[in-house]
Protein backbone atom coordinates (compact mmCIF):
# COMPACT_ATOMS: atom_id res chain seq x y z
CA UNK A 1 0.00 0.00 0.00
CA UNK A 2 1.72 3.35 -1.10
CA UNK A 3 1.51 6.08 1.95
CA UNK A 4 1.24 9.48 0.43
CA UNK A 5 5.01 10.92 1.46
CA UNK A 6 5.91 14.53 2.20
CA UNK A 7 9.02 15.34 0.44
CA UNK A 8 10.52 18.28 1.56
CA UNK A 9 14.27 19.99 1.74
CA UNK A 10 15.67 18.63 5.00
CA UNK A 11 16.55 20.90 7.70
CA UNK A 12 18.60 20.98 10.30
CA UNK A 13 16.78 18.80 12.37
CA UNK A 14 16.75 16.35 9.79
CA UNK A 15 20.93 15.58 9.91
CA UNK A 16 20.17 12.71 12.80
CA UNK A 17 17.44 11.13 11.17
CA UNK A 18 18.79 11.16 7.39
CA UNK A 19 22.08 9.23 8.95
CA UNK A 20 19.50 6.48 10.64
CA UNK A 21 18.13 6.23 7.14
CA UNK A 22 20.79 5.65 5.16
CA UNK A 23 23.00 3.13 7.82
CA UNK A 24 19.98 1.49 7.86
CA UNK A 25 19.43 0.84 4.17
CA UNK A 26 22.85 0.44 2.84
CA UNK A 27 25.29 -2.96 4.54
CA UNK A 28 27.69 0.01 5.93
CA UNK A 29 27.74 3.23 6.96
CA UNK A 30 29.60 4.62 4.00
CA UNK A 31 26.62 6.02 2.63
CA UNK A 32 26.14 7.95 5.33
CA UNK A 33 29.30 9.25 6.00
CA UNK A 34 29.63 10.12 2.86
CA UNK A 35 26.12 12.28 2.87
CA UNK A 36 27.94 14.28 5.90
CA UNK A 37 31.39 14.74 4.09
CA UNK A 38 29.13 16.17 1.15
CA UNK A 39 27.33 18.45 3.29
CA UNK A 40 30.64 19.49 5.00
CA UNK A 41 31.69 20.34 1.28
CA UNK A 42 30.95 23.99 0.04
CA UNK A 43 31.67 23.77 -3.21
CA UNK A 44 29.75 19.95 -3.09
CA UNK A 45 27.05 21.04 -0.87
CA UNK A 46 23.81 23.13 -3.17
CA UNK A 47 21.21 24.47 0.03
CA UNK A 48 17.83 22.94 -1.23
CA UNK A 49 19.08 19.76 -2.69
CA UNK A 50 18.66 17.06 0.03
CA UNK A 51 15.48 15.97 0.52
CA UNK A 52 13.67 13.87 2.71
CA UNK A 53 10.19 11.97 2.03
CA UNK A 54 8.22 11.96 5.35
CA UNK A 55 5.45 10.07 6.40
CA UNK A 56 2.31 11.39 7.56
CA UNK A 57 3.11 11.08 11.45
CA UNK A 58 6.32 13.08 10.72
CA UNK A 59 8.88 10.09 10.63
CA UNK A 60 11.65 10.83 8.28
CA UNK A 61 11.60 7.47 5.97
CA UNK A 62 13.65 8.41 2.60
CA UNK A 63 16.70 10.88 1.68
CA UNK A 64 17.61 11.86 -1.73
CA UNK A 65 20.45 14.21 -2.38
CA UNK A 66 21.89 15.83 -5.39
CA UNK A 67 25.30 17.58 -5.02
CA UNK A 68 27.43 19.87 -7.43
CA UNK A 69 29.95 17.62 -9.85
CA UNK A 70 31.05 18.89 -13.24
CA UNK A 71 30.89 17.19 -16.74
CA UNK A 72 33.76 18.09 -18.91
CA UNK A 73 34.36 20.86 -16.62
CA UNK A 74 30.62 22.68 -16.71
CA UNK A 75 28.42 22.17 -13.96
CA UNK A 76 26.26 19.39 -13.50
CA UNK A 77 24.73 17.57 -10.32
CA UNK A 78 25.25 13.94 -8.82
CA UNK A 79 22.01 12.23 -7.52
CA UNK A 80 23.29 9.75 -4.53
CA UNK A 81 22.97 8.57 -2.40
CA UNK A 82 18.97 7.69 -2.46
CA UNK A 83 18.07 5.87 0.52
CA UNK A 84 14.67 4.40 1.93
CA UNK A 85 14.19 2.26 5.92
CA UNK A 86 13.83 -1.24 5.01
CA UNK A 87 10.42 -1.13 6.32
CA UNK A 88 9.34 1.74 3.59
CA UNK A 89 11.04 0.32 0.28
CA UNK A 90 8.78 0.24 -2.68
CA UNK A 91 6.24 2.45 -1.23
CA UNK A 92 7.12 5.37 -3.35
CA UNK A 93 8.93 7.24 -0.93
CA UNK A 94 12.44 7.28 -2.10
CA UNK A 95 10.56 8.07 -6.26
CA UNK A 96 9.28 11.24 -3.45
CA UNK A 97 12.24 12.10 -2.34
CA UNK A 98 14.05 12.25 -5.56
CA UNK A 99 11.02 14.05 -7.51
CA UNK A 100 10.99 16.12 -5.08
CA UNK A 101 14.82 16.85 -5.52
CA UNK A 102 14.84 16.81 -8.95
CA UNK A 103 12.10 19.64 -9.38
CA UNK A 104 14.00 22.12 -6.69
CA UNK A 105 17.25 21.69 -9.05
CA UNK A 106 15.00 22.26 -12.57
CA UNK A 107 13.56 25.22 -10.30
CA UNK A 108 17.12 26.71 -9.43
CA UNK A 109 18.48 26.17 -13.08
CA UNK A 110 19.97 23.75 -13.03
CA UNK A 111 20.74 21.33 -16.55
CA UNK A 112 22.09 18.09 -15.35
CA UNK A 113 21.80 15.31 -13.32
CA UNK A 114 23.88 12.24 -13.43
CA UNK A 115 23.00 8.85 -11.55
CA UNK A 116 25.09 5.32 -10.93
CA UNK A 117 22.34 3.48 -10.58
CA UNK A 118 19.43 0.48 -11.31
CA UNK A 119 19.28 0.56 -15.09
CA UNK A 120 15.23 -0.12 -13.80
CA UNK A 121 14.64 2.49 -11.65
CA UNK A 122 15.62 5.64 -12.90
CA UNK A 123 14.37 5.90 -16.12
CA UNK A 124 11.07 6.70 -14.62
CA UNK A 125 12.53 9.99 -13.65
CA UNK A 126 13.49 10.79 -17.05
CA UNK A 127 17.33 9.35 -16.73
CA UNK A 128 18.66 8.03 -19.99
CA UNK A 129 22.42 6.63 -21.03
CA UNK A 130 24.51 8.94 -19.91
CA UNK A 131 26.96 7.94 -23.06
CA UNK A 132 24.45 8.38 -25.29
CA UNK A 133 24.87 11.93 -24.54
CA UNK A 134 28.51 12.03 -24.74
CA UNK A 135 29.16 11.79 -20.84
CA UNK A 136 31.34 9.48 -19.23
CA UNK A 137 32.19 8.31 -15.46
CA UNK A 138 35.84 8.57 -14.63
CA UNK A 139 35.67 4.69 -13.07
CA UNK A 140 34.48 1.34 -14.89
CA UNK A 141 30.68 1.19 -14.86
CA UNK A 142 28.06 -0.84 -16.52
CA UNK A 143 26.94 1.59 -19.35
CA UNK A 144 23.42 0.69 -18.40
CA UNK A 145 23.71 1.67 -14.81
CA UNK A 146 25.43 5.18 -15.68
CA UNK A 147 22.26 7.39 -16.71
CA UNK A 148 21.93 11.21 -16.98
CA UNK A 149 18.91 13.46 -17.11
CA UNK A 150 18.77 16.69 -18.74
CA UNK A 151 16.72 18.71 -16.66
CA UNK A 152 16.62 21.45 -19.34
CA UNK A 153 16.94 20.01 -23.16
CA UNK A 154 16.68 23.76 -24.67
CA UNK A 155 20.33 24.05 -22.96
CA UNK A 156 23.15 22.63 -24.31
CA UNK A 157 24.47 19.78 -22.62
CA UNK A 158 27.85 19.22 -21.43
CA UNK A 159 29.98 16.12 -22.58
CA UNK A 160 32.93 14.84 -20.83
CA UNK A 161 33.86 13.08 -17.99
CA UNK A 162 32.61 13.21 -14.30
CA UNK A 163 33.99 14.93 -11.76
CA UNK A 164 32.97 14.11 -8.36
CA UNK A 165 33.26 15.93 -5.47
CA UNK A 166 36.55 14.59 -3.36
CA UNK A 167 34.31 12.43 -0.82
CA UNK A 168 33.38 9.84 -3.16
CA UNK A 169 36.67 9.21 -3.35
CA UNK A 170 36.84 8.69 -7.16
Amino acid sequence: MDTAWIARPETPADDGRIRAVNVAAFPTAAEADLVEALRADPDAWVDGLSWVAEAPDGAVVGHALLTRCTVGGEPALALAPCAVLPDHQRTGAGSAAIHGALAAAREGGESLVVVLGHADYYPRFGFESASSLGITAPFEVPDEAFMALRLDPDRPTPAGVVAYPPAFGV
